[in-house]
C-alpha cells in the first residue's frame, strides 16, 4: 500500500471504492486493460471493509487487496481507513480523498454511480464523498486544508453502477462501455483473491459478474465490457472518423 503522506508520480486514473473489492467488481477489467496499455492507474479504498462475516480481520482483507492489485497491474493502492459501516459524507472525508487527488493528479476519476438499494449504504456515501472531493481538488486559496498540495483539476469523472441483478441504468447524462474482452478473466481472478469474501458458497457471484459484463460488452460490439455513467455529454469533432472506428470494431 502506498503511503498517502507524500507526493508520487502522477496517475492517469484513480478508481474509488468504499471497500476493498468494490473496484475489482465494478471496473477491474478496465483497470487491467489500461495497465496493460502502459497507463498508470490507482485505487483508493475509503475503508478497510471490516468486519465481515467470514474474514479473520482487516490484515487479511488488506493482504487480499494487495494481491488483487498485483493481479490487475495497479501501480498504487491507498486505504484511507475511514470507518466501515459508518461511512458518511462529511468535510474530513472529503478532504482526505481530495488530498489523494492532489497528490497523484489523475486525469480521470471513477466512482460509484447511483444508489445500491439493499446493499451497503457505504456505496452511496462513497459516491457523495467522491463527487465533493473531485470539486475540492481544484479549489484555490484553500491550501491549508490539503497539506499545501497545489490544486488539481480532474478532466473527467465517470460513475460505475453496481447492481448485478438489473439491467436498469441510473440517471446520467449518458453512458459508455469500456472493452474488457481481453481482461475479463483477469478481473475475475482479482475478485477471487478475496477468499474471505467469496468462498465456494458464493461462487454464483462470478457467474453474475461475467453475465453482466458480457451483456454490456455485447451492446457495444465487444465480447465483454464495463458500463460507465457520464455526467457531461460526450462530443465528437469528426463524425466520419468516429463512424469508421465503429465499423472497424464491428468488422474485427
Amino acid at each position: 500500500m502506498s503511503d498517502p503522506n507524500f507526493t508520487e508520480s502522477p496517475l492517469d486514473l484513480i478508481a474509488v471504492g468504499a471497500h476493498p473489492d468494490d473496484v475489482e467488481i465494478t471496473c477491474g477489467g478496465t483497470l487491467a486493460h489500461l495497465a496493460r496499455r502502459g497507463y498508470r492507474v490507482g485505487i483508493v479504498d475509503l475503508t478497510d471493509g471490516e468486519p465481515t462475516p467470514l474474514s479473520p480481520g482487516p490484515d487479511i482483507r488488506l493482504a487480499e487487496a494487495r494481491q488483487a492489485a498485483d493481479i490487475l497491474g495497479v501501480q498504487v493502492r491507498v486505504n484511507l481507513n475511514l470507518p466501515n459501516r459508518r461511512l458518511f459524507d462529511g468535510f474530513e472525508a472529503r478532504l482526505a480523498l481530495a488530498r489523494v487527488f492532489r497528490r497523484y493528479r489523475p486525469r480521470i476519476v471513477l466512482g460509484f454511480g447511483g444508489k445500491t438499494v439493499m446493499a451497503s449504504p457505504d456505496h452511496y456515501q462513497a459516491m457523495l464523498i467522491t463527487d465533493a472531493a473531485v470539486f475540492y481538488s481544484r479549489l484555490t486559496k484553500w491550501d491549508e486544508h490539503f497539506d499545501n498540495l497545489p490544486p488539481h483539476a480532474i478532466d473527467v469523472q465517470l460513475g460505475f453502477p453496481v447492481g448485478l441483478h438489473s439491467f436498469d441504468i441510473p440517471e446520467a447524462a449518458g453512458c459508455l462501455v469500456a472493452d474488457i474482452s481481453e481482461t475479463l478473466n483477469v478481473k475475475l481472478d482479482a475478485i477471487r483473491a478475496y477468499r474471505s469474501q467469496f468462498p465456494a458458497a458464493k461462487a454464483r457471484i462470478f457467474t453474475a459478474i461475467e453475465a453482466m459484463n458480457r451483456y454490456h460488452g455485447s451492446t457495444a460490439g465487444f465480447a465483454a465490457g464495463e458500463l460507465f455513467l457520464t455526467y457531461r455529454t460526450i462530443g465528437v469533432d469528426d463524425l466520419v472518423a468516429w463512424a469508421a472506428s465503429r465499423h472497424s470494431r464491428a468488422s474485427s
